[in-house]
């Protein structure tokens, strides 16, 4: 053994990140591919128009066209008219504008969910490397005191040696 220089070992610890996070990161993409069809741009656009207040209002306003008709017909046709035009017409919107609201504020919470669960698998696999870096300094320190130990000795033995002399 040289005894002017300890053996260090080099730290370097080999790192894989987990799986699951390079998944995550093709699920987000292929989920924004597939909606890119035809039939889903036009379905998206309609919905985009068709779901907003001014849409309801527009329809409120086309159905209030047919009001006065409906109450010269009398109170079974004013009724049929409120359930079948108005209702229909004016909540169809209204309701796809509530859909909307409640989907972003989803969007909202599901989008922070997955930044949240990222977050904790990149601490997870910080958590891993540092395991596994603090297991080989330990070894390091577990040589450098074995060292240390053979080191002590063989200079007791020198000093018994010299001061038996």
């Amino acid at each position: 053994m040289d005894l002017h220089k300890p053996h260090m070992p080099h730290l370097h610890v080999p790192h894989i990140p987990h799986p699951h996070l390079e998944a995550r990161k093709e699920m987000f993409v292929r989920a924004k591919q597939e909606a890119d069809g035809f039939n889903d741009r036009l379905a998206v656009k309609i919905t985009n128009v068709v779901g907003t207040m001014w849409c309801a209002y527009a329809f409120a306003a086309l159905a209030l066209i047919s009001l006065p008709a409906a109450i010269r017909a009398g109170t079974a046709t004013l009724v049929a008219w409120f359930a079948q035009t108005f209702l229909q017409l004016v909540l169809l919107s209204i309701i796809m504008v509530g859909q909307k609201v409640a989907s972003a504020k989803s969007d909202m919470q599901l989008e922070q969910t997955y930044k949240d669960a990222e977050a904790l698998l990149e601490i997870n696999d910080d958590m891993h490397k540092l395991v596994k870096q603090n297991v080989q300094l330990t070894e390091q320190l577990n040589v450098l005191l074995q060292q240390n130990t053979e080191l002590t000795e063989q200079i007791n033995k020198l000093i018994c040696k010299t001061g038996n002399k």
